[in-house]
């Protein structure tokens, strides 16, 4: 292996600066004024380093980032890159992480995160905020804990997620999902859940218009559904305990719901339930 080096300061200019670099430590570090600069980069430590420029960490390997940050300009930054830790970064620019593998976000700000964490694998994130629309579109095998979220869809065709303890400010979240298990969180976006398959709630609060509806295996405990309208149309195989009283059911189509209260329960014409499919029952 490669005699592990260190290099402190400097700023690199110029189309792949340092492409191909393997076993270095790079601390107070400014890369501007040229593409690609860590691209093909092999087992790299990044302490208290500047992105200025896009595309900096391409096909890399084994990366750990601590204390840097990618500013706006650093646009579509880190793609199909495997085992990458950022810890206490601010990732300032949009289309960050794209077809990439084992990426851990510890403490960071994703203040531009459309477009973020699309179609990659094996993904934590920890005590994360981020701004932005579709983060983690298409994407696989996800762990979140203590997100603050405030962008729309959400996670959309994303499976096999588990998210904790976060805030979730996002219309259109967790669309054509699969696997997906959601535990102690606030859930605040219209039309929640569509399409999606296997979605479990538990200890949730959530606030939606129209939301929860077109899903096949939905599961809810010890929920609340405060302002919630026009909840659970056909929806199937549903399992939930709803605790406290909200706006409206409209046409489920299988399952049981178990309510404290609902003011209003719509079961018209255009009903795909049997009678003996779909119960709603009162709970003390």
């Amino acid at each position: 292996m490669e005699k592990y080096r260190k290099i402190n300061g400097g700023t690199y200019t110029g189309e792949r600066a340092l492409f191909m670099l393997s076993n270095a430590e790079i601390s107070d570090a400014l890369f501007c004024d040229g593409e690609s600069p860590l691209k093909e980069s092999l087992n790299i430590d990044l302490l208290r380093c500047t992105f200025d420029w896009k595309y900096p960490l391409w096909y890399a390997k084994s990366i750990n980032v601590t204390n840097s940050r990618l500013n706006f300009t650093a646009r579509s930054g880190i793609w199909y890159t495997d085992n990458i830790v950022m810890n206490q970064c601010v990732i300032d620019a949009p289309k960050t992480f794209r077809k990439a593998s084992r990426i851990a976000l510890n403490s960071c700000s994703l203040e531009h995160a459309d477009e973020a964490l699309w179609f990659c694998k094996d993904i934590k994130l920890n005590c994360v905020t981020a701004k932005g629309n579709y983060l983690a579109m298409g994407s696989e095998n996800i762990e979140v804990n203590h997100l603050e979220l405030d962008g729309n869809y959400f996670l959309d065709g994303a499976k096999n997620v588990v998210v904790r303890d976060s805030t979730l400010n996002s219309k259109d979240a967790f669309w054509n999902t699969e696997n997906v298990t959601v535990i102690n969180c606030k859930i605040i976006g219209e039309y929640l859940g569509w399409n999606s398959k296997n979605l479990t709630l538990i200890n949730c609060e959530i606030s939606s218009l129209q939301g929860l509806c077109y899903i096949d295996g939905l599961k809810m405990i010890n929920c609340k559904l405060t302002d919630t309208s026009l909840c659970f149309e056909y929806c199937s195989r549903i399992d939930a305990s709803i605790i406290d009283t909200f706006e409206s059911i409209k046409n489920p189509t299988s399952g049981i719901i178990r309510i404290k209260g609902v003011k209003k329960i719509i079961i018209d014409e255009n009903s795909r339930a049997n009678k003996d499919e779909m119960k709603i029952e009162y709970i003390r």
